[in-house]
């Protein structure tokens, strides 16, 4: 429902791993312009004091990420050398499982009672605009280009570029800043979609104002989209496919 709740231990693992991944894989997709050349990391006294080094550089992006900037590390620390050194922990694991658990819990749900308000807010402005239409569900439309070819069905696998926003202009994803158009069924995607596409014929643009319930609801997805969250796309239908 909301966010993944894992042990400290996971976060590092993931931290880790993501850190390794990103610096091994290029998407092929991605033309790189040309770039000076970065010089070769300094190593620090003994291979393993860089790779500690490291490992501290990707677990603290996790925790920022996290919203944990402000975290006591002195007992972070105390924490990671009590495990290492099989000490006696001031918690169990199942204990620090629970304690992670309830925290993130809470904090998604302050996080999504103000995404909710702040929605609710943006789209009871945003229908006062003229050329805004909204549906019984709640969708709100703007009609930037309407296209003369045939509308989509539920059942229809459909060619489209998009941009999505936040409604504070934040950028989660966009097939037009990767320069490639996706294709899906129509009844795959979030509910302000599969209604939205059914009003397009191919060739239009439309803006989307999708409220949090036809959209991804309570959970989070990916690092920018909270909890409720309203969100804006332009799509273009390019094509039935």
């Amino acid at each position: 429902m909301y966010r993944n709740l894992k042990p400290l231990a996971s976060l590092i693992i993931c931290a880790v791993l993501v850190s390794t991944q990103a610096f091994a894989q290029t998407p092929k997709t991605v033309k790189k312009a040309p770039a000076a050349v970065t010089p070769a990391p300094k190593p620090l006294k003994t291979a393993l004091d860089s790779v500690a080094y490291s490992i501290g550089l990707s677990v603290g992006g996790s925790l920022k990420a996290q919203g944990l900037s402000n975290i006591n590390t002195n007992l972070l620390l105390k924490a990671i050398n009590e495990t290492l050194k099989d000490q006696k922990t001031e918690l169990n694991p199942e204990q620090a499982n629970q304690y992670i658990g309830e925290y993130f819990q809470k904090q998604a749900s302050v996080q999504g009672n103000a995404n909710l308000e702040a929605g609710r807010k943006f789209l009871e402005e945003n229908k006062k605009r003229p050329n805004v239409k909204t549906t019984e569900s709640g969708l709100q439309y703007e009609v930037v280009k309407l296209g003369e070819g045939p509308k989509p069905a539920d059942t229809s696998t459909v060619k489209v570029n998009y941009h999505g926003t936040l409604t504070d202009g934040t950028v989660f994803d966009s097939s037009v800043e990767r320069g490639e158009p996706v294709e899906f069924p129509v009844n795959r995607v979030i509910a302000g979609w599969t209604e939205a596409l059914k009003l397009m014929p191919v060739g239009s643009k439309f803006r989307l104002f999708i409220p949090a319930n036809l959209a991804y609801g309570e959970r989070a997805t990916g690092p920018k989209i909270g909890p409720n969250s309203t969100l804006i796309f332009d799509v273009e239908l390019l094509e039935i496919l």
